[in-house]
């Protein structure tokens, strides 16, 4: 449905009288009787049982047959937990309430909550006698969506792949489609139609704890990610759904929009900035990814002093006119009561229930006081329109024919068949592995070989999983520790090298009683690997009082380097005198300059998935070739933040000055008033977007851009020729970058417009061609418009600070 068709549907339903309030608001005049809405008086099958009938023909049959109760109850979020008891994640009693049940599905109704751990068979049983109820027990009957998480993984206790950003670091679509597709088919078969993933937030603010769960700094990558994950996740469809459903799970886009660049790096805090930045960053990843997104939830935070879920502007100007989104949007967990308690903006339930409603046309999450419970009687009075409500019920009723849900909502009798499947393991691994970023490597101390003598390993990181948050209780449970990687590696290689295991300090203190017991296992060793980082929790410890944690949401960073006696391990290890490869297991970047300085080398495991020490192990012995890039730029310090690579033009001119190891103050040069550097630091990060090293050596040559001249509204194509020159086979990404030279507006100093990875036998060449969208040209005008200039644009193969290849694109009017 496009601009104009919503925009007509809104004026259709602004004429549609609010009736008596014995009518309890259905409409009266149409071929059904108050008493059994659920069937035509002339005996004919009412269009929305009809699975052959077209969507909008079945929801618009639909709505009028429902009360005002009815569909307040379609935009609340239930939960399981009203009719089942879920306490305790091991108990396996098949019973319900009875009374919690008629009281949730008359209230809360259109969507379930079903995110718990307990035994699958126990919640198939509650998913089935929901289903059950509300498709034989009420009127109408419409089923719900049962919603659980699955941004890395399914929660119900299924598998687990790296965090986001982990698998953004992979730069591979297709292989974030089939880790989506993994999620998908675990949690259809219990019931599950509504998943709460993918996050496009952008990591522009480092400080904010939930870095982790996003795709990276760049819209472009983010929203090709996130693409990519959507069509993962929906393509297909349920068993038994109608002809005309598309998909087969619900995405949920989150958080729109612009959450996170939060002030301060704190979690829901406000976010400054304007329509131009709003457009030309924020924006761009949903309306890449989303557009045919099933679910969109909306963002705790304001932009520009307008709560998001209250901004008219971005939830009906933007996204319902001007990009046509006719799907659901909801709100997340108590954001509605947030406008009463944070924003100030409301200060009765009344209010705030009418604010998000009319300017939202999104639905209720729990987590608060169900605001929305006061709509009827609003709507009675006279003080909320109905016609916003059934703009609202509408997408929901559509998104859930979109699932085929109306013919068949059950979990599946073979539900067990499509859960930690072989099939799901080999995308496990392949993750695991093409998300590790090798970051410095001097002398080519990695890989190590196969029959070295004895290899230390150091570290808090060393014997513990350590999984991103969004995952399940003791999910750390099925996944593989770095120690138990190396000893499963080296074992299965028959190799007669020797582990000296050492922890050498904890994550979360400062205690330095380890460090001799970690150097002498060093000095006993023919090299160290050092594993260090950030740890975040499962879902259920994560908000336990007592528990720590330093990544993840609700947990936000003042300082990005190390926590505790982490960096003094280091720098004892490599006092030691042998080769020290230092290995970042992490949520976010780690600005740590000692490291990136003195190391031998860096690796960067951003929250690995179940088989990440298995894979950390391959990478380091060489078995596998590290193939990642960063998808998100390290700082010197977190006072040099923001450190993402494409800031607008001329906000970085560099004359910096430093400390050097020995105390010396080195200050940067002010020649000139207009530059701008930090007296004792640089703005320069320590390792950018888009970096990371190879086993192997990759040439470019052959760059041709074509067409070189093309009106403002013709596509091109970048052609380039990549070698492998080195002696074992590797994946290399080619990036491809633009430059808008002179705009009427001020642009980013260079932008990602396209990326493509590939796998080349050593020695040999491919050629690879990637196509750009006149479009991606586009700068936000002074107009307020987008609008392709002419003029001239350098294009860049290679990394955001280093160039391969470059060329010219000249645009004419």
């Amino acid at each position: 449905m496009g601009s104009k068709s919503f925009s007509a549907l809104l004026a259709l339903l602004s004429c549609l009288p609010i009736f008596a309030e014995h009518t309890l608001g259905v409409r009266g005049d149409l071929h059904f009787s108050l008493e059994a809405r659920g069937a035509n008086t002339d005996g004919s099958l009412p269009i929305y049982k009809n699975a052959q009938a077209s969507i909008e023909d079945r929801v618009n049959d639909l709505l009028p047959r429902m009360t005002i109760e009815e569909k307040v109850a379609q935009i609340i979020q239930g939960d399981l937990d009203g009719w089942m008891n879920l306490n305790d994640p091991l108990d396996d009693t098949l019973t319900y309430n009875q009374t919690g049940l008629e009281l949730m599905m008359a209230q809360k109704s259109g969507s379930i909550w079903g995110g718990y751990l307990t035994p699958y068979d126990k919640f198939v049983y509650g998913v089935t006698i929901g289903q059950k109820y509300l498709m034989e027990n009420t009127t109408l009957g419409i089923p719900a969506m049962f919603q659980s998480e699955g941004l890395h993984g399914f929660t119900n206790k299924g598998t687990i792949f790296p965090s986001p950003i982990g698998l953004a670091a992979s730069f591979d679509t297709a292989l974030v489609s089939q880790v989506s597709n993994v999620v998908a088919s675990e949690a259809e078969g219990l019931g599950i139609s509504q998943i709460f993933a993918p996050v496009l937030d952008l990591s522009r603010e480092l400080r904010w704890g939930r870095v982790e769960e996003n795709f990276g700094e760049d819209p472009f990558l983010t929203g090709e990610m996130g693409n990519a994950f959507i069509t993962g996740l929906q393509s297909g469809k349920r068993k038994n759904a109608s002809s005309t459903a598309t998909a087969r799970m619900a995405a949920t886009c989150k958080h729109f929009a612009a959450f996170g660049s939060p002030q301060g790096g704190l979690n829901i805090a406000q976010v400054s900035g304007g329509e131009r930045e709003l457009r030309t960053y924020f924006l761009k990843p949903f309306n890449r990814a989303c557009v045919d997104s099933l679910a969109i939830m909306t963002a705790y935070s304001s932009y520009d002093g307008i709560p998001a879920i209250a901004n008219t502007h971005l939830l009906t100007d933007i996204l319902r006119n001007e990009w046509g989104y006719k799907y659901w949007v909801t709100t997340d967990a108590g954001s509605v009561d947030l406008l009463i308690n944070l924003h100030g903006t409301c200060d009765t339930r009344e209010c705030a229930a009418k604010v998000a409603l009319e300017n939202g046309l999104s639905g209720e999450m729990g987590g608060g006081t169900y605001t929305y419970l006061t709509l009827p009687d609003q709507i009675a009075a006279g003080t909320v329109n109905v016609t916003f409500l059934d703009l609202t019920v509408a997408a929901m009723l559509r998104t859930k024919f979109a699932l085929g849900l109306f013919e068949d909502p059950y979990p599946y009798a073979d539900y067990l068949a499509t859960i930690r499947t072989p099939a799901s393991k080999v995308v496990l691994a392949q993750a695991d592995a093409d998300s590790i970023i090798l970051l410095e490597n001097h002398n080519n101390v990695l890989p190590l070989k196969k029959n070295i003598g004895s290899v230390a390993l150091i570290g808090p990181q060393v014997n513990r999983v350590s999984f991103g948050d969004y995952v399940f209780l003791n999910a750390s449970q099925a996944g593989i520790s770095p120690l138990d990687g190396f000893k499963q590696f080296l074992g299965n290689s028959s190799s007669s090298t020797k582990i000296n295991f050492a922890q050498g300090c904890e994550l979360w203190s400062n205690d330095e009683s380890g460090f001799p017991a970690a150097v002498q296992a060093a000095q006993n060793s023919d090299v160290a690997v050092v594993m260090v980082g950030t740890w975040s929790l499962d879902q259920t410890n994560l908000w336990t009082p007592g528990t720590n944690a330093t990544t993840g949401e609700h947990v936000d960073l003042s300082d990005l380097g190390l926590v505790g006696a982490q960096l003094k391990l280091v720098q004892a290890v490599k006092a030691a005198g042998k080769p020290t490869v230092v290995v970042f297991i992490s949520g976010k970047p780690i600005a740590e300059p000692w490291i990136q300085a003195n190391a031998d080398a860096v690796i960067q495991q951003f929250y690995p998935g179940e088989s990440g020490g298995s894979a950390l192990a391959e990478i380091v012995f060489g078995a596998v070739n590290p193939s990642g890039k960063l998808p998100v730029s390290f700082p010197r310090s977190v006072g040099t933040t923001p450190v993402f690579y494409n800031y607008l033009k001329g906000s970085r001119p560099i004359d910096a000055g430093q400390i050097l190891p020995n105390g010396t103050l080195v200050f940067g040069h002010q020649v000139q008033s207009r530059i701008r550097q930090y007296v004792l630091d640089s703005p320069v990060p320590l390792w950018s977007f888009g970096h990371g090293l190879s086993y192997t050596t990759f040439d470019y040559s052959g760059l041709t851009v074509s067409p070189s001249t093309i009106s403002t509204t013709e596509d091109f194509t970048v052609t380039v020729t990549v070698r492998n020159s080195g002696q074992v086979d590797g994946k290399e990404v080619v990036q491809v970058y633009l430059t808008d030279l002179v705009s009427s507006a001020v642009t980013p100093n260079q932008e990602l417009v396209g990326f493509q990875k590939v796998d080349i036998p050593a020695g040999k060449s491919t050629k690879v061609s990637i196509k750009v969208l006149s479009s991606q040209l586009a700068v936000w005008s002074i107009n307020n418009a987008w609008v392709v200039e002419p003029g001239v644009f350098t294009i860049k193969v290679g990394t955001s600070d280093q160039t391969f290849q470059t060329s010219n694109l000249t645009v004419t009017a």
